[in-house]
């Protein structure tokens, strides 16, 4: 890995993992582990915030959106551009930082030293084995070749897995449909609700990739028959939560029929706040009327909401949110 790319993840917290991954203890992970609350994910979804591993196997990304928080001066591109390391390589590498980022959390025995850690050490215990793969960090997870087996390979491990693409490679989507290698849960972000406003946002490499877009969203129905799906909206102030968008957004919806709708307000974090501020991030009352008004055009219900997070979940049975492990 580039050194510079290497220093700059090393500063923003993050642990490199081999040649082209890394992983990033989440706040929710923290929080978890302090018994000081949990993330959406787990209010929504069951998944525990403590066990949940945040990585990426790719740094890499063909798009350069406003909102991004990584580097994407330095990690824009189609392709990684480095040796490829294996999926056993990553998830056992990724295990191994995910520990070493979690060692200020453990309380030592009793020395001159007073300890500072707030842990609940059964919790910090059960972190040490991840059973629960965000592979949403940072750049786009489909750009890594061997996605499929690592996804297989997290299964084989009896290890949940969330899988947050941009919709941009709708074969590698038909491929891991065809080949049994799908994620517990699909996420594909839908930030924009017509071509014009997509091409300023998301700013891509890919040739028509708005069309490619649509065309991931075709494969929703067909992707439903044997895993979750999610279409998701990162929410911007002035960006995309006019009248407008929210018809748009509805529409696409009702072609797609995702299991469910998942709306995350933006926060200015990381490298995103060189390209928006802080007044670009909606407040939670924006963020629940915009949630009303796309359940009624859509309509479905508003299932649950994390209004710390600013995340509210949208979709037709609230008993289907939890993910029942086998």
């Amino acid at each position: 890995m580039d050194e510079k790319i290497k220093n700059l993840l090393e500063k923003q917290h993050y642990k490199p993992v081999g040649n082209h991954s890394a992983v990033q203890i989440c706040r929710w992970t923290k929080k978890s582990i302090r018994d000081e609350g949990v993330c959406y994910k787990e209010k929504f979804y069951g998944i525990k915030s403590h066990q949940c591993c945040q990585m990426t196997p790719s740094l890499w990304c063909p798009n350069s959106c406003v909102h991004c928080w990584r580097a994407i001066e330095f990690t824009t591109g189609k392709k990684i551009p480095e040796k490829i390391d294996s999926p056993s390589e990553i998830i056992e590498n990724s295990i191994k930082a995910q520990r070493k980022l979690l060692e200020g959390f453990k309380i030592l025995p009793k020395t001159k030293y007073k300890t500072l850690s707030k842990a609940n050490m059964k919790k910090w215990e059960e972190a040490q084995e991840p059973m629960q793969f965000a592979i949403s960090l940072s750049g786009e997870p489909i750009l890594y070749p061997h996605l499929g087996e690592l996804i297989q390979e997290l299964r084989k491990r009896k290890k949940t897995s969330f899988l947050v693409t941009n919709g941009l490679y709708p074969n590698v989507l038909k491929k891991l449909f065809e080949k049994n290698q799908l994620p517990t849960q699909i996420y594909i972000s839908v930030n924009t609700s017509n071509k014009k406003d997509y091409k300023k946002f998301h700013r891509s490499l890919e040739k028509n990739a708005w069309e490619k877009l649509n065309q991931s969203l075709k494969l929703i129905p067909e992707l439903n028959k044997k895993t979750r799906t999610v279409f998701r909206i990162n929410l911007i102030r002035g960006l995309n939560m006019s009248e407008k968008n929210i018809l748009g957004f509805s529409e696409m919806i009702k072609k797609s029929k995702p299991l469910f709708v998942e709306l995350k307000g933006f926060m200015s974090v990381g490298f995103s706040r060189r390209r928006l501020g802080y007044e670009k991030m909606p407040d939670e009352n924006e963020m629940k009327i915009f949630a009303e008004k796309l359940a009624e055009k859509t309509g479905l219900k508003i299932l649950d909401c994390h209004e710390f997070s600013r995340a509210w979940v949208l979709g037709k049975e609230k008993e289907k949110l939890k993910i029942k492990r086998n």
